[in-house]
């Protein structure tokens, strides 16, 4: 596929369309007079004091409705950033003495009325071996598995604890496949359900995030010289998941809920310390400056508004002129503000939303799609991010075209030339992949044959076949204006999109 960035032509004639489309964005959805609006969450080693302490550290947040079961929500959240499948003899435990949660905003109020809350232990069998496992392992229980961990489950709501499960096992890490020849039936006993219908997943499972964060270079090398390489294929992370009814997470009769995962140390008096907090992907990783990105972590999503300045004027997009000679969007950049704070009118927005607030929100009365879009509500699919967030939501390609102005009329259809996850995502419940095996080495990351500006000539890079891009669809000013997103990385490939009319 041939990729290059946009050429900028018409900008005179475009410059009233330009104003048109912002002023009517703005008075359709009250953009210009929203207040206290705010930032953030985001990804893999993002913060300084987070960095250090891998286990704490949560990279992905996902939030869709059971394409299997409508009935359902799944809500997936991952920990443990760049998993080499190798990393042996300790490999990836959850860490102890630590509540991994996942907050529930059930009325737009900007706080949890429900926290579900993993709690987990570890066990060892002997400490007389370096093994994690003395010998083949066919089971959870099997007795060559040296090293395992458990997990309690509760349910905390403003009321009080309900304890769901106590000592459910954790799906281990993938040592190899002469230590574990099944490993896909060890992750199936890993699944434990209560109550009448939900269940819940904790272990290792295949990075699903895709992107090339090569951003950090200098935005790809300062020249476009790297391009197109999926940096996440081969490695894994932790997974929690969770599927209930869509009823356990709603409050009274709206059918949207706001999610973000938290992670806190624990201690022995009995109170916690947050240090780990993630919604929507990439602001807290490329919005967020250095200075802030700890406080960050540590803060409340009714807390926001402090963030503002960094989303209404992002880094990237004066980083992306800088060097790219792409004219940034005017400021303040209230386009970018919505989708994290407020949600948006017709979407996601809560009926009784009261306090804006960083969370992704999720429209359960949204049925999945058979034939889900990457680009989500740009791509004329509402059933994808940012209306909660699928596993396969290209977020990267989505992100940066609104970044780069596509609500205020300046399009871009900018992409990072990585399209697809490296592994096939399941068909049921927790439907992250199944990891890596320690046992081979992990795979390079793949990239797209890509043109690009060198200099102002073309230039052709290196090419390893990646899956193709899905059709574009046309993107109207109804779905554009559910594409407030303030995060992303630079893409790099610019793509036409059909001629035809959306499903």
């Amino acid at each position: 596929m041939r990729t290059r960035f946009a050429r900028h032509r018409g900008r005179r004639s475009r410059r009233a369309a330009t104003l048109f489309v912002a002023a009517g964005l703005s008075a359709a959805f009250g953009l210009a007079g929203l207040a206290a609006p705010a930032a953030t969450a985001s990804s893999h080693r993002e913060a300084p004091l987070i960095s250090g302490s891998p286990r704490l550290d949560n990279t992905d947040v996902y939030a869709f409705v059971s394409p299997d079961d409508a009935s359902k929500v799944t809500l997936v959240a991952n920990w443990i950033p760049f998993e080499d499948p190798s990393g042996g003899p300790n490999f990836y435990p959850f860490a102890e003495h630590a509540a991994y949660d996942l907050n529930i905003d059930s009325n737009g109020d900007a706080r949890p009325d429900i926290v579900y809350r993993w709690v987990f232990r570890d066990h060892y069998k002997t400490g007389n071996t370096f093994l994690y496992n003395t010998g083949p392992v066919t089971s959870l229980s099997d007795p060559d598995l040296n090293f395992t961990q458990t997990y309690d489950l509760t349910r905390i709501t403003r009321t009080g604890r309900t304890r769901l499960l106590h000592d459910a096992p954790v799906a281990p890490s993938y040592v190899g496949k002469a230590s574990m020849p099944e490993y896909g039936s060890l992750r199936q006993q890993a699944i434990k359900g209560y109550g009448t219908s939900a269940k819940s997943f904790a272990g290792q499972a295949e990075d699903p995030f895709f992107l090339d964060l090569r951003v950090f270079d200098l935005l790809y090398g300062g020249n476009l010289s790297e391009v197109g390489n999926d940096t996440l294929a081969g490695y894994n992370v932790n997974t929690i998941a969770l599927q209930v009814p869509k009823a356990d997470l709603l409050g009274g009769g709206d059918p949207i809920f706001g999610v973000w995962s938290t992670t806190s140390r624990l201690n022995s008096y009995g109170t916690s310390v947050q240090v780990s907090r993630l919604g929507n992907p990439l602001v807290n990783e490329v919005v967020i400056p250095v200075k802030a990105k700890d406080k960050f972590n540590a803060s409340k999503p009714a807390l926001d508004g402090q963030f503002l300045p960094y989303v209404t004027d992002p880094e990237l997009a004066r980083d992306i002129q800088a060097f790219y000679h792409i004219p940034a969007p005017a400021t303040p950049r209230n386009d970018l503000v919505q989708v994290f704070l407020t949600g948006v009118p017709g979407l996601n927005k809560d009926a009784t939303f009261s306090a804006p607030a960083e969370e992704m929100r999720l429209n359960t009365s949204i049925p999945p799609t058979a034939t889900p879009n990457r680009l989500g509500v740009i791509g004329g699919d509402k059933a994808g991010y940012p209306n909660g967030r699928r596993l396969a939501d290209d977020v990267i390609d989505i992100s940066l075209q609104v970044v780069e102005g596509e609500l205020v009329g300046q399009p871009t259809d900018l992409g990072d030339g990585v399209n697809a996850n490296d592994k096939a995502f399941g068909a049921h419940f927790p439907y992250v992949g199944l990891p890596y095996s320690g046992s081979r080495p992990r795979p390079a990351a793949g990239s797209a044959g890509v043109t690009v500006l060198n200099g102002g000539k073309a230039t052709t890079g290196h090419a390893v076949p990646v899956a193709p891009a899905l059709p574009l669809l046309p993107v109207t000013g109804g779905l554009l204006a559910a594409m407030l997103t303030g995060a992303g990385v630079l893409t790099l490939r610019r793509q036409r999109r059909p001629a035809v009319a959306a499903a």
